[in-house]
């Protein structure tokens, strides 16, 4: 499985938003700022959040994103699946039919190497579904310094105004 850079930049910035104070919408740019990734990939990681009912978005001077329901209710496989797509990430192409012998003789369904694949992404994406953005905001307050966390939520709120 090879996920691209937005869904590790929108589950930070779905951290970051758990973090921001209930109501305030956080703007893209602050955002990319933040965490110093383009602005413009950013956004479209973020549109496609708030397609899936991740995020919602308000246009305007006060406008930005924010959490559009409770952050134990968001997923790491809602995220994934908003950014990257919810098709699996192994196909099989019954290669096993170009062997030289009569497909009649082939055992029925899956082959043996395609249900090892679908297991595995199965197993993968169970992890993903049982992860919330509450349980990542919760382990980034214990490990990471309180002097660290002070700085980054000064630094938010001053920008949010």
């Amino acid at each position: 499985m090879n996920l691209g850079n937005q869904v590790e930049w929108a589950l930070h910035c779905l951290s970051v938003l758990a973090s921001a104070p209930e109501g305030k919408f956080v703007p893209a740019q602050v955002l990319s700022e933040f965490h110093r990734i383009p602005k413009e990939y950013l956004s479209k990681a973020l549109q496609e959040l708030a397609k899936a009912g991740i995020v919602e978005g308000k246009l305007g001077p006060k406008g930005g994103y924010r959490l559009a329901r409770p952050a134990d209710r968001i997923t790491f496989l809602d995220v994934v699946e908003a950014v990257e797509g919810d098709a699996r990430s192994f196909h099989c192409t019954e290669i096993r039919r170009n062997i030289p012998a009569t497909p009649k003789t082939l055992p029925e369904g899956p082959c043996v190497i395609a249900s090892v694949m679908y297991r595995a992404e199965s197993a993968w994406r169970a992890v993903l579904r049982e992860t919330t953005i509450a349980d990542i905001h919760a382990q980034l307050n214990e490990t990471v310094s309180p002097k660290v966390l002070e700085k980054s939520t000064a630094w938010l709120l001053k920008q949010l105004g």
